[in-house]
């Protein structure tokens, strides 16, 4: 997940600030594993999309933004090592979820294939943030890891922003796909949740309570609109 974070894009996150969630909580397995398995679904379909690129530089850098969920996912894979579970084991609970939302967003073209990884990773990626605020620093900084900024953002914003503005029917059909993203990403985020009690603790300690989810979403869609406005839309 290489999208930019709020920090980057003016948005200031208002999660707490002081751990509260020991290391050994079982919450975290679960949040290790269904990082890992955004990850590795993320090398493939990268991967896959690099077809949808009319130039070479565009499949390169494809390329390497797969290379970087890779590397995100073999750090994830040593961490829950070390807590004693299998990946392949913990990772089995959010498939279905994880490959639901791939499969409604499933891009048609090569600048939707941008704009998701862009926007739509993004969304994911402020959603994790917001549990890492509650996490110890040792966990928390697996999480931020995982989530950080791999540098080839700069790529999809000139992608994207050179196509819009070259044409207004594109930048229209790109913002409506942008706004599909927002809401099967969150649809997404409440079924993981729902899937796992650990996990849904995790996700309640890191906001206070069932309205500050709801305040949760709201700030990820004021992020989302940052990012849409970053790529012209």
């Amino acid at each position: 997940m290489g999208a930019q974070s709020p920090a980057a894009l003016g948005v200031s996150p208002t999660g707490p600030v002081s751990p509260s969630i020991p290391a050994d909580h079982p919450g975290v397995t679960d949040l290790f594993a269904v990082l890992a398995y955004g990850e590795i679904s993320a090398f493939y379909r990268l991967a896959e999309e690099a077809k949808l690129s009319p130039t070479v530089r565009g499949k390169v850098a494809v390329a390497k933004m797969a290379a970087a969920e890779m590397e995100h996912f073999n750090l994830l894979e040593a961490a829950l090592s070390e807590r004693g579970a299998d990946i392949f084991d913990v990772m089995a609970p959010f498939v279905r979820a994880l490959d639901a939302y791939h499969a409604s967003t499933d891009p048609s073209t090569w600048l939707e294939s941008m704009v998701k990884f862009y926007v739509g990773d993004g969304i994911a990626a402020d959603f994790y943030r917001e549990i890492a605020g509650v996490l110890s620093p040792d966990v928390a900084d697996v999480v931020r890891d995982v989530l950080a900024e791999t540098g080839h953002s700069e790529f999809v914003v000139d992608e994207v922003r050179r196509a819009v503005a070259a044409s207004r029917s594109e930048r229209d059909r790109l913002t409506l796909w942008g706004r599909r993203l927002l809401g099967e990403a969150i649809t997404q985020a409440q079924y993981v949740m729902a899937q796992r009690d650990e996990l849904t603790e995790l996700v309640l300690a890191a906001t206070g309570d069932l309205n500050g989810i709801a305040t949760l979403f709201e700030r990820m869609q004021n992020s989302h609109a940052e990012r849409m406005s970053v790529l012209g839309l």
